[in-house]
């Protein structure tokens, strides 16, 4: 890697020094975003290497090109590792994100105009799972159901009474901003009554799922779809999990339907955190990432932040900014300047535009991975205590940003990069 980079200065000095500043804000600032992980050295050395470089259009045993004999062997190991690690009857290892897979699962069991079921984007959902702006609220008629307007969490009573009134081909479950647990047989039960097809997006708790610290759709949704690169703490990408029925319509979806030539190098690298994850140390990890989510709300909380649903049983949060008088949009970046990555975001019911937000959606599977427990979640809180008190104060913005380099310091996760 080291001799890599070298020929990266010796060629290109302007894009080494970018790498070099990246390597030091993630080094230095304390990442908190829902979405984000820090990938092993392992990973990094897959999705970096030579594997780049081939073409492989097609299937491993069915290819378009010649010359994949070797490759062939990288993409059945992640999905051979992905069916140990996940269950379930077939993988599809291809998709380059999440948003591919999502969409690869409704080309496979839908028709356009079609209708089908998913949270609203402004209480959780995502926008693949039908916002009019994504190409699947082109594609698809969608209907939406949300949270309870009072405890702020699912009523599947209510998401029943939905599913009876529309008859949806299919329902979507699974949320980019849901602090709680999912009753995925609930979610089967409800398909089950009105004769649809069961779609879960587990992007953010796939590595939840892996490691135990969440119950998994497997073998109850028809179809699963998830991100590599979040809890579950791999490279930038995605996968399929099916049942067998759709399997030749997820690999049809995916390839030719959607994309052309996969990405090998990637496609390793998910073979490499497949492997990571099914170690016992991985479900440590995992239970750690919620109990540090529990702490980091508890200690928010007697900050005087409102957190949404009143807590959290998975790696992330949402934070109601209000109780502060700003939006979600200047905390962000008053947090950034502190040293602090974090992101806006929508709360249920919100009154202010996604652009502005009234809340923050913070996570913890960065900071887990980094080394820090339950105290640092203290600290943590308490430190953004005081930049949303004083949002435009530079004077605290820099006592907050020396504090967060600080703690860094002592939890760094690429000493040796």
């Amino acid at each position: 890697m080291t001799d890599l980079f070298d020929a990266l200065v010796a060629t290109d000095p302007e894009i080494a020094d970018v790498i070099r500043r990246e390597i030091e804000r993630q080094n230095t600032t304390i990442q908190l975003i829902a979405s984000e992980n820090f990938t092993s050295p392992a990973v990094l050395a897959a999705s970096g290497s030579v594997l780049t470089n081939k073409y492989s259009e097609g299937y491993p045993g069915k290819r378009y090109y010649g010359g994949n004999v070797v490759v062939d062997e990288a993409e059945e190991l992640a999905r051979r590792r992905c069916l140990e690690l996940f269950g379930g009857d077939h993988a599809n290892v291809q998709p380059h994100a999440g948003a591919n897979a999502n969409l690869a699962a409704y080309m496979a069991v839908l028709d356009p105009g079609d209708k089908v079921m998913g949270m609203r984007l402004d209480q959780g959902g995502h926008l693949t799972h039908g916002s009019p702006v994504n190409a699947t609220g082109r594609l698809y008629n969608f209907v939406a159901y949300g949270v309870d307007p009072e405890s702020e969490v699912l009523d599947y009573d209510a998401v029943l009474d939905v599913a009876v009134a529309e008859r949806p081909k299919a329902i979507v479950c699974g949320y980019t901003a849901y602090p709680r647990l999912i009753d995925f047989e609930a979610f089967r039960s409800i398909a089950d009554e009105v004769g649809a097809i069961l779609i879960a997006d587990i992007a953010h708790i796939a590595g939840l799922v892996a490691g135990d610290a969440h119950a998994s759709p497997v073998g109850l949704a028809d179809i699963v779809t998830f991100t590599t690169h979040k809890t579950l703490r791999g490279p930038r990408g995605a996968a399929i999990v099916c049942k067998a029925e759709y399997a030749q319509a997820i690999d049809k979806a995916v390839f030719p339907g959607l994309q052309g030539g996969p990405l090998m190098h990637v496609i390793a690298a998910k073979a490499v955190a497949f492997k990571e994850a099914a170690a016992p140390e991985f479900s440590e990890y995992a239970h750690a990432i919620v109990r540090n989510a529990v702490a980091l709300a508890a200690a928010l909380g007697e900050e005087g932040f409102r957190v949404v649903s009143g807590g959290t049983e998975n790696h992330l949060m949402l934070v109601d900014l209000r109780p502060f008088g700003i939006t979600g949009k200047v905390a962000q970046e008053s947090l950034d300047a502190a040293g602090i990555t974090c992101n806006k975001n929508t709360i249920p019911n919100d009154p202010e535009s996604p652009f502005v937000t009234s809340g923050l959606r913070l996570g913890t599977a960065a900071v887990t991975t980094a080394g820090m427990g339950e105290p640092e979640m203290a600290t943590i809180a308490s430190l953004m205590g005081r930049v949303v008190q004083a949002p435009d104060d530079e004077s605290v913005r820099a006592e907050v940003r020396e504090a967060a380099a600080t703690l860094c310091s002592k939890f760094t996760p690429y000493p040796d990069l």
